[in-house]
């Protein structure tokens, strides 16, 4: 289970960091950035430490090889607590980054394990998409 404040605070970035995107503030998104990237070395293998403020902060990485390394964090992270909401979501959020770089076998290899973590979740939405973008890329 997530401490509460800890998710308040990366959910409270989490919107701060969107706007600051939105508004095209790169100083604001930075130091934001800043703020979430300590909260997750800070609670790092403490009983605080939880995939979601890993996934957020993977969200907010513009690089996408090192979103992709905090992304396999957070993936470890919820395999560890056995969430398949995270294992799903995290996997999914992989695919589409792999997709991106070309990287389609691994996007593969992401979105069976995420269809198979998604059969445990409520969120349609996202088993549909993992669904989805799995057909598209293993299409004759």
């Amino acid at each position: 289970m997530v401490n509460t404040k800890i998710y308040k605070s990366v959910y409270i970035l989490a919107e701060e960091l969107l706007e600051a995107n939105n508004r095209h503030n790169q100083e604001a998104f930075d130091a934001l950035y800043i703020d979430l990237q300590t909260i997750c070395t800070d609670n790092e293998n403490t009983d605080k430490d939880h995939p979601v403020q890993w996934e957020t902060l993977a969200d907010f990485t513009e690089e996408l090889d090192e979103a992709l390394v905090i992304y396999q964090k957070a993936l470890e992270k919820a395999i560890k607590i056995n969430s398949k909401d995270f294992m799903s979501s995290i996997a999914f959020s992989m695919a589409v980054l792999q997709v991106e770089l070309g990287q389609i076998e691994a996007a593969v290899v992401n979105l069976q394990n995420a269809k198979i973590s998604s059969n445990k979740i409520e969120d349609k939405a996202l088993k549909n998409e993992i669904h989805d973008l799995l057909v598209e890329l293993t299409a004759e």
